[in-house]
């Protein structure tokens, strides 16, 4: 993985590596570059006077320029001095990885760039949103705090197997609507699908919650005064149809607090409502608020529930601090939690680090141990020193018979005790059999093997993914992990292309009328992705007072608008802005 000199990248895990790519900056067209260049001239324009921040600053902060698409080279010198780096990757990645790099103070920008035709907005990710939108607030340093921390929270959120059931389906739609070759009919079939799924949600999980949260501020915040407000989410910045349509009236600004979360969203519509946060710090104790319900800090039966519901690895922490990673499955239904157990790969941790000789290849089936105190016991087992151990026969090399006061037994010769920072984190044991009601309950059986038995009176804490993720080597997504690239560069019109590399040729290395004049005859109006030449050729024109060929331009670009009503608004954009930049420069 490139790390372009920046030691937040080389200090990425690398379980997160996996998912980076080369950027392989060749590969943009000088169409992708003439989209690029319009977004952010539309974006300049209109986002001077209503963006949070500075945004001709923001983006030098972040190594980014209104003229060309970022190379991650120059953002990553630029955002390495404030303590942040930037990846590329193929397009969707899980949300939790997502979460993950956040965490780590890394930006996830997709590698591709979205199609002409969907120029105000699209819904898969790309190097638009997620570098223009994303980069040049993170010189806020509460609001760099603040994305960072929801990184580190997001990270444990507990997602359900509806989660990526919606996930996947989004994904899919977000991909076809982007990808220049789809047809009315998977279309069709992608949205029905997504439809079924969404109406079948059920409860939302921790993560679709948490998710909420996300959207409505990194995504498409507000901030400020609930009437004026300034826009700071990425989602908004990125987007110049909706960044300017938000501020209308008719979309409600309403206080960001706690409420949000019971606000659901659609990736592929305008917001039907926004959030106003008054500031940064308001954004952190709302956070704080939500965590606060969330299983990593609740614990307990219900939060093992959440696992067990989740359907992909989890890590429940008992009060020793012994970590279990792996798939939950059910393990005793009444209503106190007396036992957990898992279901294939299991690893066991401790502070975020495996323990030796517990990896996945070790409890390849499964893990299962008893959770409580022993009966009668007037202290907790991991807390039991050398005396306390011999006075209940926990001896290495003596058979032993534990009752626990859940009713489970386990009886069997101990063959290990563990401890770390002074806690028995785990006793091992060969010849056992653990039970319940009179063996009615078999939890282990003598000819199994070694019986690993975790120690703790409780669990305080269970979060998504594994403990240890980069030892935990199996995938903790179910994820197809087909490229979501729209492959525009393939199916894109090769003559508009090679046009669009002409007229780049002509503003870099100067007007030539004659080139000027081809390059306008061959734009012509039975092509309708022929507008964005023609409004290049309009601000080459102006900035060469070029009267005649401006008005020249001009005219063919209302004919454009009659031919094609839905352009109206990006063809009325580009005069604008060319027009207002050549009247300042006067």
């Amino acid at each position: 993985m490139e790390t372009y000199n920046n030691i937040v990248l080389e200090r990425l895990p690398k379980h997160l590596k996996r998912y980076v790519v080369a950027q392989r900056y060749e590969r943009y067209t000088a169409l992708d570059q003439a989209l690029w260049r319009y977004v952010m001239r539309q974006n300049y324009s209109f986002l001077k006077d209503v963006a949070y921040y500075p945004y001709i600053p923001g983006l030098k902060k972040a190594g980014l320029s209104i003229a060309t698409i970022p190379n991650l080279q120059d953002m990553n010198d630029s955002l390495k001095l404030i303590g942040w780096g930037a990846v590329t990757v193929d397009g969707f990645i899980p949300p939790a990885a997502f979460m993950e790099f956040q965490a780590h103070r890394v930006l996830v920008i997709a590698a591709d760039i979205r199609q002409l035709e969907h120029i105000e907005y699209t819904p898969a990710p790309d190097i638009i949103h997620e570098s223009s939108g994303h980069a040049p607030i993170i010189g806020e340093p509460d609001y760099a705090t603040y994305l960072q921390y929801f990184g580190e929270v997001g990270t444990k959120a507990l997602s359900s197997g509806k989660d990526f059931e919606l996930y996947e389906a989004i994904r899919r739609l977000s991909i076809l609507k982007e990808h220049a070759t789809t047809t009315v009919d998977e279309l069709a079939a992608a949205e029905k699908n997504l439809q079924a799924v969404q109406d079948n949600m059920g409860e939302p999980s921790e993560m679709a919650l948490l998710s909420r949260l996300h959207w409505w501020t990194v995504e498409y915040g507000l901030i400020g005064d609930l009437h004026s407000p300034k826009i700071y989410g990425a989602g908004l910045l990125s987007s110049i149809g909706e960044s300017a349509s938000c501020m209308q009236e008719d979309v409600p600004k309403l206080p960001y607090g706690l409420n949000a979360i019971e606000y659901a969203y659609d990736i592929t519509k305008p917001q039907p409502q926004l959030f106003v946060t008054p500031d940064f710090e308001h954004l952190k104790s709302v956070l704080d608020k939500f965590a606060d319900t969330m299983a990593f800090r609740v614990g307990g039966k219900q939060s093992v529930d959440k696992a067990i519901d989740c359907r992909a690895v989890c890590t429940v922490q008992y009060s020793s601090g012994l970590q279990v990673s792996g798939v939950f499955k059910l393990a005793n239904a009444d209503k106190n939690l007396s036992y957990i157990q898992t279901q294939g790969p299991t690893a066991l941790a401790f502070a975020g680090k495996q323990l030796e000789g517990h990896g996945v290849d070790y409890h390849s089936e499964g893990f299962g141990s008893p959770v409580g105190n022993l009966r009668g016991a007037d202290h907790d087992l991991e807390d039991f020193d050398d005396a306390t151990l011999i006075q209940y026969g926990i001896v290495e090399g003596q058979q032993c018979l534990l009752n626990f006061a859940s009713g489970i037994t386990v009886a069997g010769t101990v063959q290990r005790i563990v401890r770390q920072f002074g806690k028995i984190v785990l006793i091992s044991f060969t010849t056992c059999e653990v039970y319940r009601n009179d063996k009615k309950e078999m939890y282990f059986k003598p000819g199994w093997g070694t019986y690993d038995m975790a120690v703790g009176t409780e669990i305080v804490s269970v979060f998504a993914g594994a403990a240890d993720k980069d030892a935990y080597e199996a995938l903790e997504e179910h994820l197809d992990q087909a490229s979501s690239s729209s492959m525009s560069n393939e199916t894109e019109d090769v003559k508009l292309v090679n046009l669009h590399a002409v007229i780049r040729n002509l503003r870099d290395k100067g007007f030539d009328q004659k080139v000027w004049l081809n390059i306008f005859n061959l734009l012509g109006s039975e092509n309708a992705d022929h507008w964005l030449g023609l409004v290049e050729l309009f601000e080459i024109a102006q900035a060469n007072d070029a009267e005649e060929l401006t008005n020249l331009t001009e005219n063919k670009l209302l004919e454009f608008v009659t031919l094609y009503p839905h352009l109206k608004k990006l063809i009325g954009d580009g005069l604008r802005v060319a027009k207002e930049e050549a009247l300042n420069n006067y």
